[in-house]
């Protein structure tokens, strides 16, 4: 992934999806304090004011409408809802319809989920146009979040899935993703011993590659390029937001992608 610089405002963009999409970083925005800069979701420290600003700042720097957003209230579901303008409620995620995933087909909407730890998946369809954001934490991995929104655009839209460019955000590393034995007990539960090389005992904790399993769904659903951050949110507090670091008190990064016309066959 490259890093792009606008100003103040810095994100991530993947190489192998060329409609407009990021995956931001803290820097960039009005917010202060814990939340400072680019906080994109509200909490009980942000004002809807500055979280506004923020993603009209982003808005600006992708090229999209921020009255045809439409953002998630996360859940660690596998719920993915296909969505068009119409969809769009306010700049405040807390007013939607509880969801992990999004999808859509229709030109200038922009999809847009939040994490601070958990994975990021945004996926392309440059035959149909179509876009899907998706927010994985480990139980949402679990649940294959990533897989339903493949079905979602492959049922609504006629997506192939081998036409699919999928990108995974940053997030909690194998280096710091340490858990008890319910989390990798879940992952064996649902997807077998493909997992295995993803799962590591270290003492009584297990340590886990979610990146890695993401991609494991993935390419299981039929996507086959995709490409995967080598950030960790938990090695970079200064750059990322940590839902570990900071024990909760903290802003929201975001993963959005802008729906365009589909490519000319």
């Amino acid at each position: 992934m490259e890093t792009i610089k606008k100003g103040t405002l810095e994100y991530l963009r993947a190489e192998n999806i060329p409609v407009p999409h990021a995956f931001t970083t803290r820097f960039g925005g009005v917010s202060t304090g814990i939340n400072a800069s680019l906080n994109l979701a509200l909490n009980s420290q942000d004002t809807l004011e500055n979280v506004e600003t923020n993603l009209r700042i982003l808005a600006d720097a992708l090229g999209f409408d921020p009255e045809k957003l439409i953002m998630t209230r996360q859940i660690h579901s596998c719920l993915v809802r296909v969505v068009t303008e119409k969809d769009h409620l306010t700049l405040c995620h807390r007013d939607y319809p509880a969801c992990d995933g999004l999808v859509t087909n229709t030109p200038g909407v922009a999809l847009l989920v939040f994490t601070a730890d958990c994975t990021p998946l945004l996926l392309y369809d440059p035959v149909t146009g179509a876009v899907g954001a998706a927010h994985a934490g480990w139980r949402g991995t679990a649940k294959a979040i990533g897989a339903r929104c493949v079905e979602a655009m492959a049922r609504n839209f006629g997506t192939n899935p081998k036409d699919i460019r999928a990108a995974i955000g940053p997030n909690i590393g194998f280096c710091h993703f340490e858990t008890d034995a319910d989390v990798p007990e879940a992952m064996r539960a649902a997807f077998g011993k493909e997992v295995n090389p993803f799962i590591e005992k270290r003492g009584d904790k297990y340590h886990l590659d979610l990146k890695a399993i993401n991609a494991l769904v993935l390419r299981r659903a039929g996507v086959e390029n995709i490409t995967i951050s080598e950030d960790c949110t938990c090695c970079r507090p200064d750059r990322f937001w940590s839902h570990r670091v900071t024990k909760g008190a903290r802003g929201s990064q975001g993963a959005i992608i802008v729906c365009k016309e589909a490519a000319k066959k």
